[in-house]
């Protein structure tokens, strides 16, 4: 894939106080044939995250048409599971209207820094606002899964519910900074929030560079078959890179990151890391919407697949 890097779609100008800095994982939704609403998350000053979103012109992805304004969903309350903020991942429409979104809440810990589950959540008002489905994860720590199932994605196909996250029960050690570690895990549901305690592997880690995959994107490919995109963590870069997958399953996936064709440039905001990489098609465009340094401090960008 060749890509042409289209620049900076939106930072927060730190003016109100849930959104002081970041426009973290950019997650766009087809809102009318002329909208795409952009989900992101930002950071309050204590950098725990709430979600909003950004409406850009589908004909031009860089042109911004509006902002939520506030969040439109608030951090959990004190001891759930994402008291200390929520990063937004998915969203989808359901038969009845509604939207579903799923996102990985974030807990600090004593004994390990941090657990990451997912929540999901409804809005009726085409994501103005959303309300939680329970106080509690929708993927809860299990035996298999423990300290990691995050960065939901999920799709909704001949009213089955697929879902491919990231989970893992390990951390490791880089630059004298404990890390997590973790892979891509798939499941099936009926009403897409009843899950299995253990995924299927989906994507294992390959050799001793890698060491986690962040948010999985997933969209079908003309004639049949899956095209996955997603991040990759490595030590020797100590920061993110995008990859790329194909998989006539969607459970099974052939790694062609070479292909991926969207990488890191210098004195631009992804100069040092990419990453958070999802794939919109639309009025026979197809766009990539993605973060750079520092996990979306800048702002998000946008690029236009060419060839």
């Amino acid at each position: 894939m060749k890509w042409r890097k289209l620049g900076l779609v939106w930072n927060t100008d730190g003016k109100q106080a849930w959104a002081r800095s970041h426009a973290m994982g950019p997650t766009p939704f087809l809102l009318t044939p002329e909208v795409i609403r952009v989900f992101i998350t930002c950071l309050d000053e204590k950098g725990r995250g709430r979600p909003g979103f950004v409406d850009v012109s589908a004909a031009d992805p860089t042109r911004v048409l509006g902002t939520s304004g506030d969040a439109i969903m608030d951090i959990g309350e004190p001891g759930s599971f994402d008291d200390n903020g929520l990063m937004l991942t998915s969203v989808i429409r359901l038969p009845s209207g509604n939207l579903l979104m799923y996102y990985a809440g974030f807990e600090i810990c004593t004994n390990i820094r941090y657990r990451i589950l997912s929540g999901a959540a409804i809005s009726s008002d085409d994501g103005a606002s959303f309300s939680r489905v329970g106080s509690t994860p929708v993927l809860d720590r299990t035996d298999s899964e423990r300290f990691f199932r995050c960065g939901p994605f999920i799709l909704q196909e001949q009213g089955v519910f697929k879902l491919w996250y990231i989970a893992g029960s390990q951390w490791t050690i880089l630059n004298g900074k404990f890390m997590p570690v973790y892979d891509l895990r798939y499941q099936e549901s009926e009403d897409g929030l009843v899950w299995a305690d253990t995924g299927v592997l989906s994507m294992a880690l390959t050799g001793e560079d890698e060491h986690g995959f962040g948010r999985p994107w997933v969209i079908r490919k003309p004639g049949g078959g899956y095209r996955l995109f997603y991040s990759i963590r490595r030590r020797s870069f100590g920061a993110y890179r995008l990859g790329y997958a194909e998989s006539q399953d969607g459970i099974h996936w052939d790694r062609l990151d070479d292909g991926m064709g969207l990488d890191v440039s210098p004195e631009d905001i992804a100069s040092d890391a990419i990453m958070y990489s999802a794939v919109i098609e639309v009025n026979g465009k197809t766009y990539c919407f993605y973060n750079g340094n520092n996990f979306g401090e800048e702002g998000f960008c946008v690029a236009e697949l060419i060839s």
